[in-house]
């Protein structure tokens, strides 16, 4: 029996097909980075179960993350995220993201486990952040 399209799509905005995450992975919680030169700050609440929500500015996203279980011999682990579903709103940049863009990323940690910033490649020279963890009365 084929799948129908609608059924297809509520699945993957569902976040239904995300792989889970080992539960002690440190990208999951809840991180945020502040957007100084747009007054904008984006939240990203990764779960374990393989998704995230995203909220930039106007935009809220929902993501499935992959992201890999080790760091590589530099300390960047590989990290694909995939839009699911987007309220169709500008993000801090003005953006507006579709659903089904793909995004590839390189993670790199600070050592205490509380930050992260985001690289387009396994390297420091195209990042963004820090990604700060959110704790306390915030979560």
């Amino acid at each position: 029996m084929k799948a129908s399209i609608p059924l297809l799509i509520a699945l993957a905005a569902s976040g239904a097909g995300a792989a889970p995450l080992p539960a002690d992975h440190p990208i999951v919680g809840i991180w945020r980075l502040e957007v100084p030169e747009a007054a904008c700050t984006e939240t990203y609440r990764i779960r374990a179960d393989g998704t995230a929500l995203v909220t930039s500015a106007g935009e809220v996203a929902e993501t499935t993350i992959e992201i890999a279980a080790q760091p590589d011999g530099n300390g960047f682990y590989r990290a694909v995220n995939r839009i699911v579903k987007d309220n169709g709103k500008p993000d801090c940049t003005g953006q507006v993201t579709k659903p089904g863009h793909r995004i590839d990323t390189y993670i790199l940690f600070h050592p205490s486990g509380n930050q992260f910033l985001m690289c387009q490649a396994p390297d420091r020279r195209a990042c963004i952040g820090p990604l700060v963890r959110v704790t306390g009365d915030w979560i």
